[in-house]
This record gives C-alpha cells, structure tokens and sequence, in this order.
C-alpha cells in the first residue's frame, strides 16, 4: 500500500512550506518532485503523486502558492478556476522555481529516497519543473504542456540534465510556434526529448478537466515512466 502525509519543506528564505508525501509499498525508490497546476496541491494531484508512488517513486508535490495562501486545494468549477488564475497571475515564478528546487534537496535527504531525483510539473508546473532543471538540483526533468517556457528559453542552456516535454497538438495556450521555439533551443541538448500528442489538448493528463484524453495520458504515462527508469537508475 501507498503511504502518504504532509511533510514541512525549508524554503531558500528561511522559512518552511508544506508538500504531500506519498511512499511506495516497498518504502523507498527514486524521487521525484511533482508540480500542481494552478488548481494547487488538490485531489488530482495528490493521486497522480500516489500513482507514481504505485509505480516505485518516492514522490513530494510541494504547496507552490504557499507565499499568497497555504494549501490551495481548488476544483475545476468556474469559481475554483478564477481563483487558480488570479493566484497563477500573482505568483513569482522565480521565487517558485527556488521553491521546487528546495523541495528537491528536501527529498534528497529523505532516508526513503534510494536513487536519483526528477522533477515533474503540468501547465505552469510544467514551466517549474524546467525552472528547476535550470538550477541543476534535480537529476531530469518532466514537462508536461509546460506554459511559459518559450518565454524563459534564456534558462536553456543552464539545463544540462535529461528533460522530457510532453505537447498537445491542439493547445491553443502554446501554439505550434511556440514548441518550435523550444525545440529550437534544445536542439543542441543530448538528452531531451519531445512528444507532440496531435489529438490532445492542454491539460490532457487531468482526468477531471473536459480536455482528458485517456490515450494520450496513457501514452504519455508510459513514455515517463521509461524516461525515469532510464535517467533515475540508483
């Protein structure tokens, strides 16, 4: 069974914020840090952090908007969503990228944690994950339909870790120009790798959004998870 509970992360400042622990049945694995979307650490997320828990990982999905309100925790209603986008428009992603890479030493010194450690965001997680590849803390990177990115490509070359994007060929949020442009400034990077999802949308891995898309998600989990074993072997 998978064990789970809230745990403290310090943060760069001094100060601590909360994350979701989930352990695997065996009690210890590879990590991996994952990234809410803006509907903040909620029930989608925290089983998503437990089904990568089933699959071996000792996974932590630190509380991202903890500097505005701690443990979001929104659904996908029209209130529920704009409240997640005044608290995405609020937030300082710099801040929340040193955040995520916080959360990362915090699982690395974790007794559970056996391996190495990637960090794993959807939508503006996404943009955290590879935030937090830029910094070197984690050992890979997992972006799904990570927004914003094509905008921060001055952080690529201080990614110098495996990274995996995963882009839907219908989202109208990042365009086919804007994965070009992303693809372009990686095209020199040995180790990442792209997945376009032609008949998915943004947010296809969210079972709770309209846009779920079982086969994508399904295809995407599974590409992940051959990512991970490959680049978090002990």
């Amino acid at each position: 069974m998978v064990s789970t509970q809230w745990i403290d992360i310090p943060s760069p400042d001094g100060k601590t914020f909360d994350g979701y622990l989930a352990l695997p049945p065996t009690g210890s694995g590879p990590g991996i840090v994952l990234i809410q979307e803006i509907w903040g650490v909620n029930a989608h997320i925290r089983t998503v952090a437990e089904q990568y828990a089933l699959d071996g990982y000792v996974v932590l999905a630190p509380d991202v908007f903890w500097r505005q309100e701690r443990r979001v925790d929104l659904t996908y209603d029209e209130e529920g969503s704009a409240k997640a986008f005044k608290l995405m428009q609020a937030a300082d992603f710099s801040l929340a990228g040193e955040d995520v890479a916080a959360a990362v030493n915090c699982l690395r010194q974790r007794k559970e944690v056996s391996g190495k450690i990637a960090a794993m965001g959807y939508c503006m997680g996404g943009q955290l994950a590879y935030r937090a590849a830029a910094t070197g803390k984690p050992d890979a990177a997992i972006c799904y339909y990570g927004g914003g990115i094509q905008n921060n490509l001055d952080l690529a070359e201080s990614v110098q870790v495996p990274i995996l994007f995963h882009y839907a060929g219908l989202d109208r949020m990042i365009p086919a120009e804007a994965i070009s442009r992303v693809r372009e400034a990686f095209s020199d990077h040995p180790s990442a790798i792209f997945h376009e999802y032609a008949n998915a949308d943004h947010g296809f891995n969210c079972w709770a959004r309209p846009t779920y898309n079982q086969h994508a998600s399904a295809l995407a989990h599974g590409r992940s998870l051959q990512f991970l074993a490959e680049h978090l072997d002990a």
